[in-house]
């Protein structure tokens, strides 16, 4: 069966600078096996599928899979899966607002204007990290255990550990080993330049380490943590991807209780699949 299918580029200002994501439209009747066998080999970080909801209060349903499994949430592919929604006519209930149905409950996105912004959702576990296991991931990034200024547990999903390093340039300057988990890593730029910090994502695949060329999970739960211990005042914008030749801009507003992740999406690939 022929499917309507897009691939995307999220949090770029222009094409191929960002993080693609596939999106299958019409996936309703796909197996889990299916959805899961397409998403190893498109090799992307995450592609989605839509579906129709659930629940009343959302407009549509995503999946999210990785190569290697699903994920409950991710956040550009959520960026990403709602933008090409509302390109091939979806109609919210709300006008301001699309409801997302996926694993971790409902996501509210709203359209910015030039850009997408979901709401961070909460996290599922916060807090300090235990000594022992942060001194098996200094070793793994290849730096002294007194190099991180701070760490939390910062996941909403994926299971992010945040360290918080001494600047950007220590965070661009790592050379990861093996790590031993999701881990997301930030350094505050210099005051007065254009983004508050510097950001790269690292994940343990196959025997080895990957980055992530731009991961809205990450810079939400970093976001949640930054702004709550005052180290950033929002509205701000940070910086992913620069070690990876990618520009990617993830731009975070507060508003009470709420943090919104946002970025530019752009449709790169129109067409079918078969699956």
């Amino acid at each position: 069966m022929l499917r309507s299918f897009r691939q995307v580029d999220v949090f770029a200002e222009t094409p191929y600078h960002g993080n693609p994501l596939a999106v299958v439209l019409d996936a309703d009747g796909l197996s889990t096996e299916e959805m899961a066998r397409f998403a190893n080999w498109t090799n992307l970080s995450e592609t989605t599928f839509l579906l129709p909801p659930a629940t009343p209060e959302a407009d549509y349903r995503v999946r999210i899979f990785t190569p290697a499994g699903e994920l409950p949430f991710a956040g550009h592919p959520t960026l990403g899966t709602c933008h090409v929604w509302r390109e091939a006519g979806g109609v919210p209930r709300d006008p301001g607002t699309v409801v997302q149905e996926c694993g971790a409950g409902l996501i509210r996105i709203r359209d910015e204007g030039a850009w997408w912004a979901f709401a961070a959702p909460p996290l599922l576990r916060s807090g300090p990290v235990e000594e022992t296991f942060l001194k098996e991931v200094a070793q793994a990034l290849g730096i002294g255990r007194d190099e991180i200024v701070d760490a939390e547990w910062a996941d909403n999903g994926p299971g992010w550990v945040a360290l918080l390093l001494r600047d950007a340039e220590a965070v661009l300057a790592l050379k990861p080993r093996l790590v031993p988990a999701d881990i997301g890593v930030v350094g505050l730029h210099p005051p007065g330049s254009p983004h508050a910090y510097e950001v790269r994502a690292f994940f343990p695949l196959g025997g080895s380490t990957a980055e992530d060329p731009v991961t809205g999970s990450l810079n939400a739960s970093v976001a949640q943590w930054l702004l709550r211990t005052g180290r950033v005042t929002a509205p701000y914008a940070a910086r992913q991807g620069t070690a990876l030749g990618r520009t990617g801009q993830i731009r975070i507003t507060a508003e009470g209780p709420d943090v919104w992740v946002g970025g530019h999406v752009i449709t790169c690939v129109s067409g079918h699949v078969e699956i």
